[in-house]
């Protein structure tokens, strides 16, 4: 039998991943990018010789398909990332830790021995907790995490529930859905032992994923097409044509925008939904501080809408890069784009410059702002999000699609990874 010939259309994780599973599979596969390289949201750019990543990415360790493509493609995962128990500490090294062991016995000793918190703070968490574990982690789909954990102590949101929002969903605590957050809280924190392991990267994105599955996927034998934009995807009979060549499937991997279009005339509802979805910012800001080492690669800041805009900040020279170097991370950060570039850079540096005083050696000198003005989508309370299957041998794989996950690498792989079993088996 003649092996299926797979499409598949962007390159960034989602696509890489489906590409590499629709191999595993034993189908043919064309890769088409509309970008030089591949890699999406998740890449390396070069800033006048310095590499820097377009985001600040984290993984933790329930990200088991990510760590299982890496792995395919020859990635040393051990190597590749700086493994620790959970920890989110702030600049005076207070937060939260959890130790090794058992999920439920981490998180209670972990929440137990945060002493910066007053011990009844402690047990209304670890009881709220209990709570979403009892109730299933689920909750009314109309509930914001606001709202899910309005009666927790204010400085166990403040510290503990906020960055957690903001960093798995991208979205507000106010705006964003409690049920999606259980979901996450649950796989995170509770799944099994080391899934709250904190993965920060010590090599570029591209070194992680993109640049390994390329040479990978070529070695396999398919055709990776850089550079090359698809126009137009048609019907044919049992099989589809991408821009008039003839494949028995097609995955299409693309940003939600790009796959409203090339559907529109194929499936308009599935268009319509796809081309609804409301979009969060993220800004990474890199600075500059020579001599300085922080406490901890990865520090938690205080952060509102109005002075203080990271909430988190990387130091890249614990982690394989510059020593000094410096990211802060502004999620969510829709009302910073409004106020503009200018502005969130120096409240971004005075923020840093202010939190991080006695540990930086010298003045925080700016080098360079990233925006990703369609980072995720927004994820709130409610929304209706496409399904993957669009029409016979036509499945759409990536962060956007409707599943359990917000928009993470994780959730997106899944995504790809079950999509390319549809395209090849149906």
């Amino acid at each position: 039998m003649t092996a299926r010939r797979v499409a598949v259309i962007g390159g960034g994780w989602a696509g890489i991943s489906a590409a590499i599973e629709t191999i595993l599979l034993g189908a043919q596969v064309s890769l088409f990018e509309m970008a030089p390289q591949l890699g999406g949201r998740a890449r390396s750019v070069d800033i006048g010789g310095l590499p820097l990543d377009n985001g600040q990415h984290i993984l933790i360790g329930a990200y088991v398909e990510t760590l299982r493509m890496m792995r395919i493609v020859g990635v040393d995962v051990d190597a590749a990332f700086l493994r620790t128990p959970l920890k989110l500490l702030d600049a005076t090294g207070h937060g939260l830790r959890l130790p090794n062991g058992h999920p439920v016995l981490a998180f209670a000793q972990g929440v137990l021995r945060q002493r910066s918190w007053p011990f009844a703070h402690r047990m209304a968490l670890l009881a709220a907790a209990c709570g979403w574990a009892l109730g299933g982690f689920r909750c009314n789909e109309t509930s914001t995490v606001a709202e899910l954990v309005r009666g927790l102590p204010s400085s166990v949101r403040d510290e503990l529930i906020d960055p957690l929002c903001v960093a798995a969903l991208n979205t507000p605590a106010h705006s964003a859905s409690g049920t999606v957050f259980l979901r996450v809280i649950r796989d995170a924190l509770f799944s099994g032992r080391g899934s709250a392991d904190l993965l920060l990267p010590r090599q570029r994105l591209s070194e992680l994923l993109p640049r390994p599955a390329n040479r990978w996927l070529i070695q396999q034998g398919a055709q990776v097409r850089g550079g090359v934009r698809v126009e137009r995807i048609d019907a044919a009979g049992v099989s589809w044509k991408v821009n008039g060549e003839t494949f028995d499937a097609v995955i299409l991997a693309s940003s939600a925008a790009e796959a409203a279009r090339l559907t529109g005339s194929i499936k308009p509802a599935w268009a319509a939904k796809a081309a609804a979805l409301g979009y969060e910012p993220i800004v990474t800001v890199y600075a500059q501080s020579e001599g300085t080492r922080l406490p901890s690669p990865m520090l938690t800041l205080p952060s509102d809408e109005h002075s203080r805009p990271a909430q988190f900040v990387f130091d890249h020279g614990q982690l394989g890069g510059r020593d000094g170097l410096l990211a802060f991370v502004i999620s969510g950060a829709a009302p910073w784009i409004v106020m503009g570039a200018e502005a969130t850079r120096d409240a971004t540096l005075k923020q840093g410059q202010s939190v991080l005083s006695s540990h930086l050696k010298t003045p925080l000198r700016h080098l360079r702002s990233l925006t990703e003005k369609r980072a995720t989508f927004r994820c709130v309370p409610g929304l209706d999000r496409p399904q993957s299957l669009i029409a016979p041998g036509l499945v759409a794989a990536g962060d956007y699609i409707a599943g359990p996950y917000p928009a993470t690498l994780e959730g997106s792989i899944r995504c790809a990874v079950e999509s390319a079993r549809v395209a090849v088996t149906a």
